[in-house]
């Protein structure tokens, strides 16, 4: 009977701690809006960060505490707008296509490299060696530092430069944070020119490296209707809010450095 006794404590202690904690669960609880899980589950779970939130269960929470926007999924496309839109009681908008594109039409068979890089496989790591191992320090230095951001194998290296499937992209944004020379850019998928080139040399050091480069000569900017095109730090800058496709500036460009995105 002796022995009994603190087993009758132990066990009434535990009793009432579980009680008492049952309770304070229930009157500290945190409850967490269902549509945010309704939310959660309509993404496709990319965590990509393309909306601007650090992935899928944050943009959620954003939608539904914070009022962000109902179409900033972009992998989700129109459906996950239109379903998170819905849940939100709000009117569907339609989502802004993005596509990511390699300025840069530098390959192997264009710019020669200056040595022979040997060390770890990696732009970043090449781009510490004088800017790269090619004679272009401006364009793509080939490693696939933005092969292995992608979330949608969107991307491969052809001939030491990356090219971007168009098809595949879901316009997160990734591979351009990944680039070290930052000539990956992030554009509406509707558009149809593009400049391959980001050089800042002249239009003498340009051409020494890359048959395929810009030169600032300004005609394309000359020939566009509609102010589109400009020249900024030896390169032509395509704006593509007043870009109308007329495909005028890629005429006027003579080493074909604006050319359609096929």
């Amino acid at each position: 009977m002796t022995a009994l006794i603190p087993i009758g404590i132990f066990a009434a202690l535990g009793a009432v701690s579980g009680i008492a904690l049952t309770v304070a669960s229930k009157v500290f609880e945190v409850k967490e809006d269902k549509r945010i899980a309704e939310i959660g589950d309509t993404l496709p779970q990319a965590n990509c960060g393309g909306c601007g939130y650090s992935g899928c269960a944050d943009y959620a929470a954003a939608v539904v505490e914070k009022g962000a926007a109902c179409n900033l999924c972009r992998p989700g496309g129109d459906a996950a707008a239109a379903k998170i839109a819905q849940i939100m009681g709000q009117e569907a908008q339609d989502v802004i296509e993005l596509t990511a594109f390699v300025r840069c039409a530098g390959d192997c068979n264009s710019t020669e490299h200056k040595y022979i890089y040997d060390g770890i496989q990696s732009c970043a790591a090449s781009n510490r060696y004088y800017s790269g191992s090619k004679l272009c320090t401006s364009g793509c230095l080939g490693y696939g530092d933005c092969v292995s951001a992608c979330p949608n194998g969107a991307i491969q290296i052809k001939d030491r430069i990356a090219k971007v499937d168009q098809k595949k992209c879901i316009g997160c944004g990734l591979c351009a944070t990944a680039c070290p020379n930052k000539i990956i850019s992030i554009r509406p998928a509707t558009q149809v020119y593009e400049v391959y080139c980001v050089s800042r040399s002249n239009a003498k050091e340009t051409r020494a490296v890359c048959p395929n480069g810009c030169v600032a000569c300004r005609m394309c900017e000359k020939a566009c209707p509609s102010g589109a095109i400009k020249v900024e730090n030896n390169h032509a800058v395509i704006d593509y809010d007043l870009c109308t496709g007329c495909g005028e500036c890629a005429k006027a460009c003579r080493f074909g450095v604006i050319k359609e995105v096929r």
